[in-house]
């Protein structure tokens, strides 16, 4: 079999384990697949954590591999896929730890990153590469593999359902005729968070000049708890914290009634964007051009080229594509009357 196909392949196999950001961006090329070859069985193997979001996804067999259950869970793949072959694989993550997953599947062609973005000798377990290129968001990167197959695929389509539980869930929980700012305040990086006491004052100015409501969501870490309890203990203004309240399916119902969203290179910055929620996303520590929220890049408070200079001393294009500077206070870069104009902006774009 060679690439792109001339005719829709019997089966494919997704490997795309994490993170929620990248899984978001995995969810147009099976919705291509599905538009276009409606009769090719579609697979993913992901993570259990990944899995509460994906579930919401129709038409997918999933397999869960729980990254806790080391060699045993490969093993429990291996027996679960035994006796099958795809026509094709999509590895779409280059981590070993998907590279060992990848290894447990068999497949006609495997098909993962070019040479530029590939890592843990992921290429020794490909057939074939998507195109080079050194400059590509993340989203159309996860893209070029289903044109490289052979699809249709140049802008993506998501349509996450909210279910009738998400939507109950939050018209209890927020007001109805409210604009609506929803600030999810911490990466799985802790060093990509900005201080609770910046989010305070934006949230206390959108509060204020806005009259918008305020709603705190992430999950529920120790840290993420903490964060929110000092945003809110900084505020002037009443929030609405859900930190460790909501599950992923109530948070794509949260995503989908806000009116804008405040957050840090995280998932959530990116499932609102597949829900057609604007972001504000808080760029130093990662480049926006690369990883940020995908119809909101014009949103972005983006300090990466500064940090380049100040923590690398180059310019953000002498680094390799997907450098991240995780240097202790990178993200103190962004300062609040930045993010004040861009909130400004957000709402007379809503106004008109």
């Amino acid at each position: 079999m060679h690439l792109p196909v001339t005719s829709p392949p019997q089966s494919i196999c997704i490997v795309r384990l994490s993170a929620l950001g990248d899984v978001t961006h995995a969810v147009p090329v099976v919705r291509a697949i599905q538009q276009q070859w409606p009769q090719t069985r579609i697979t993913w193997i992901t993570s259990s954590l990944e899995y509460k979001l994906l579930a919401l996804v129709d038409g997918v067999r999933f397999l869960v591999v729980d990254k806790k259950s080391g060699w045993r869970g490969y093993r429990k793949l291996k027996q679960q896929l035994a006796g099958e072959r795809f026509d094709i694989m999509l590895q779409m993550q280059t981590s070993a730890r998907a590279n060992l997953t990848g290894a447990c599947v068999s497949a006609d062609i495997k098909l993962g990153w070019d040479k530029y973005r590939a890592r843990d000798f992921h290429r020794l377990f490909m057939t074939h590469a998507v195109p080079a290129t050194r400059h590509e968001h993340q989203l159309q990167g996860h893209l070029s593999f289903a044109r490289t197959i052979g699809l249709d695929a140049r802008e993506p389509v998501w349509n996450f359902p909210v279910t009738a539980q998400a939507a109950a869930f939050v018209a209890r929980i927020v007001p109805t005729r409210e604009r609506v700012l929803l600030i999810s305040p911490c990466s799985s990086h802790p060093v990509r968070n900005w201080r609770a006491e910046r989010y305070a004052a934006v949230a206390d100015y959108a509060a204020s000049r806005h009259a918008m409501t305020v709603v705190l969501s992430g999950g529920p870490s120790a840290d993420e708890a903490a964060m929110g309890a000092s945003i809110e203990a900084s505020m002037k203004n009443e929030a609405i914290n859900l930190i460790g309240k909501d599950t992923l399916p109530q948070l794509v119902g949260l995503l989908q009634r806000a009116d804008l969203v405040l957050c840090p290179d995280t998932g959530p910055a990116h499932l609102a964007n597949a829900m057609a929620t604007p972001v504000i996303g808080l760029h130093a520590s990662t480049w926006s051009l690369r990883s940020g929220p995908y119809h909101s890049l014009d949103l972005c408070v983006d300090k990466f080229a500064e940090a380049a200079e100040r923590f690398r001393g180059k310019s953000p294009d002498e680094l390799r594509w997907g450098t991240r500077i995780e240097d202790a206070g990178v993200m103190d870069l962004i300062e609040v009357d930045a993010v004040i104009e861009r909130v400004d902006f957000a709402v007379e774009r809503m106004a008109g």
